[in-house]
């Protein structure tokens, strides 16, 4: 009898250890498929800056600088060639990189009605034709986002995030998995410091050393905040060659292989400001990475050997009208348009063409050193 006790004692002793170990298993089990859920979502694309990578914020604004009329868009597949607001023919630069990162949806513009919910978790665009680093830049448009107002929008989005993810889960997805774009400067010296109508008086008071230090102040303000919001991952377009561009072309009656030299000079001068900050920053702010991107380096390439990457112009503008090189009046319904889009390099008299942009965003996921400082996307979204 005492014997018959034991063996019942014994059933319920493994009873129960069978039963913990079946928690414990499903507990395991459980944590296994949320690391593989945090695992399926590739990261977001958090895009800052203006025109070149606005893919439509500037539609919900009443103001001058718009994209979303034809023939803009022409060639982007996802709306079946009609124009979403980028001011391009087709993909951003941005909408590349998303892609070719393996990203299932392009980031979704902050002042479209679709960007909430598990809409965000792929990315968000801030971006605003006619911003820039300074709120006094682009004020000829009238409307249109600055960074300063952009780093506001994404503190709303990281709220949204802690909501959709809860608090702990989204700070390391943001942290970790999350790449912050910054393409922005080039407004501040087309649409404010050279644009005497508007910024007379500052240019009297201001050397270009003076503002240049203005812009590198708000800049780094900005990416500060942008750092204690839980960015980590930082890549930073320097201002390309303001002075090419078919408008600069245009308005100063230049020769085809020619280009303006301060536009291109003030452009040389911020640029190496920039990536001084950037180093200083990724000193100071611990656990952040700040790349620098030389896409002044990268378009002069493509502008200087144009024919050796496939294009037969990269003075005129595809879609535009106004002088020599069609840069005076921007892309809309009533400009010329030409046939052979993907044969030159600027769509307009301001942006890259599709076909161009498909090549930068190459350099920028691949590069080397040259172009992509210290590593270049792939390498940035493996850290």
């Amino acid at each position: 009898m005492a014997l018959f006790d034991s063996d019942v004692d014994y059933v319920h002793s493994l009873n129960r250890l069978v039963m913990v170990f079946a928690v414990v298993m499903m507990s395991l089990i459980a944590a296994s498929l949320a690391a593989k859920g945090d695992d399926n979502l590739m990261g977001a694309s958090f895009i800052f800056g203006d025109s070149l990578v606005d893919a439509g914020n500037n539609n919900y604004l009443p103001t001058l600088s718009r994209a979303n009329i034809p023939p803009n868009g022409i060639d982007f597949k996802a709306s079946g060639g009609k124009p979403t607001g980028r001011y391009t023919n087709g993909r951003t630069i941005g909408d590349i990189v998303g892609e070719e990162m393996g990203v299932p949806q392009y980031a979704v513009p902050f002042l479209s009605p679709n960007a909430t919910g598990k809409n965000i978790l792929y990315g968000v665009n801030y971006a605003s034709g006619g911003g820039g680093i300074l709120n006094s830049t682009g004020r000829i448009f009238v409307n249109r986002i600055g960074m300063d107002v952009q780093v506001d929008f994404f503190n709303i989005t990281r709220k949204q995030f802690d909501k959709l993810l809860g608090a702990s889960r989204a700070r390391d997805f943001i942290m970790r998995k999350s790449i912050f774009s910054i393409t922005i400067g080039a407004n501040d010296f087309l649409n404010n410091y050279l644009l005497p109508v508007l910024s007379f008086g500052a240019r009297i008071s201001q050397t270009p050393d003076g503002f240049i230090d203005d812009m590198i102040t708000h800049l780094r303000d900005q990416l500060t905040r942008l750092y204690r919001l839980d960015a980590r991952k930082f890549v930073v377009g320097n201002v390309g060659p303001l002075g090419c561009i078919p408008y600069q072309k245009t308005i100063n009656q230049l020769n085809e292989d020619e280009c303006v030299e301060l536009p291109n000079k003030l452009a040389r001068q911020y640029n190496a400001r920039l990536k001084d900050l950037l180093i200083e920053l990724g000193e100071n702010l611990p656990g952040a990475t700040f790349v620098y991107s030389n896409v002044y380096d990268l378009v002069l390439e493509l502008i200087t050997n144009a024919k050796q990457y496939g294009f037969t112009t990269a003075s005129r503008a595809c879609c535009g009208n106004g002088g020599r090189f069609a840069g005076i009046v921007p892309c809309g319904p009533t400009s010329t348009m030409c046939e052979d889009r993907d044969k030159h390099v600027f769509w307009d008299p301001y942006h890259p063409s599709e076909a161009a942009n498909v090549l930068l965003a190459k350099q920028l996921l691949d590069g080397d050193t040259k172009y992509m400082y210290p590593v270049n996307l792939r390498q940035l979204r493996n850290l």
